[in-house]
């Protein structure tokens, strides 16, 4: 993991990620206007489609889409495009759900297709957070949150060495 010298890194392991989307999850139900009312998933990809994944099975929505836009390239940001748009359309109803909110710049292109959708995300930063409807934590915009499909486990041997 390379961290730049301005960033602080915020690692999430699988089980923190599933243990934050089920209470992404949690929080929907409790924000929806009346039960049942979630009828579709629009996973943003591809950071957003375990969490969309995880949502769609706590709520019991079995029409999940994607739409993929492209804004990073590692850890380089660029201007989003959308390189995949979804089949389903927009309505009452629709859930937008992204794995982050950065600068709120990937959302807002998303939003101008899905205008009516609501749009959760599992990890917020400041600049982004007015894009998205719900999310679970908010973390500071100079944090770089490492994803477990971004990591892999390792040794590391011990601090202290036998001579």
């Amino acid at each position: 993991m390379h961290q730049l010298p301005h960033e602080k890194g915020f690692v999430v392991s699988w089980d923190q990620l599933h243990r934050d989307c089920r209470a992404l999850a949690w929080r929907l139900e409790g924000a929806q206007p009346e039960p049942g009312y979630w009828k579709r998933v629009i996973a943003v990809t591809r950071g957003g489609l375990a969490p969309a994944m995880i949502v769609a099975r706590e709520l019991e929505i079995r029409t999940v889409d994607t739409i993929s836009v492209e804004s990073y390239n590692h850890q380089n940001q660029s201007e989003p495009k959308v390189v995949k748009d979804a089949i389903l359309a927009d309505g009452p109803g629709t859930l937008v759900i992204d794995d982050l909110v950065d600068t709120g710049k990937t959302l807002e292109l998303v939003k101008v297709i899905f205008p009516t959708a609501h749009f959760a995300t599992t990890y917020a930063k400041p600049m982004g957070r007015s894009v998205v409807d719900t999310f679970i934590t908010e973390v500071s915009q100079d944090t770089w949150i490492y994803f477990p499909w971004d990591t892999a486990l390792q040794y590391v041997g011990p601090y202290k060495k036998s001579s």
